[in-house]
């Protein structure tokens, strides 16, 4: 069985083929990019399922918004890497794949980033997991979505039903807490 060969052009052979919409484009598009969008879209999304599904959405969105791209308003890698970056950040800030980890119980996820992230970082060992259930419940609350779940502060507010200041507030203290701990 022999290996397929990868095609390489130059980024003015790929943008003319891709603007006749030439099969061989596509092709080239990813043999020459896609291990480039699959990093970026992996340093936004820790999981590799996911990721690749995101990798591919991007390859279809810059398919057919081609038409958009203007050689005069950059280079063809760096629209796409927009494009890979954006449906990343969408994809985690959509309400499936949010409802999809608020499944996972947090030592899942700390379990998962360090299986992911290939990290020695064990809370565990530094007791962070145990101070952290020291904490008043409405605060540890707050610190997991925020820290362990990847929550904004606005999105804590409104998964919680409380007002902004009030999540900064409780933040806040548990932080100052917490940093007794440490000092």
């Amino acid at each position: 069985m022999s290996k397929k060969r990868k095609i390489s052009l130059s980024e003015e052979e790929l943008v003319l083929s891709l603007q006749h919409r030439e099969k061989i484009a596509v092709e080239a598009l990813y043999d020459m990019y896609s291990a480039s969008l699959f990093g970026v879209i992996s340093r936004i999304i820790n999981d590799t399922a996911i990721a690749e599904d995101v990798l591919q959405e991007t390859f279809v969105k810059i398919w057919h918004s081609f038409s958009s791209y203007s050689t005069e308003k950059g280079r063809l890698f760096t629209w796409m890497v927009n494009i890979a970056r954006n449906l990343a950040i969408d994809k985690i800030r959509s309400k499936d794949f949010k409802n999809q980890n608020k499944n996972q119980e947090i030592e899942n996820n700390v379990t998962f980033i360090d299986e992911q992230r290939n990290t020695v970082y064990k809370p565990e060992l530094m007791g962070v997991k145990d101070l952290v259930q020291t904490l008043k419940p409405e605060q540890k609350l707050i610190i997991e979505l925020v820290y362990f779940k990847g929550y904004t502060h606005v999105e804590a507010a409104e998964e919680l039903g409380m007002p902004l200041g009030t999540i900064k507030t409780r933040l806040r203290m548990a932080i100052l807490e917490l940093r007794k701990h440490f000092n």
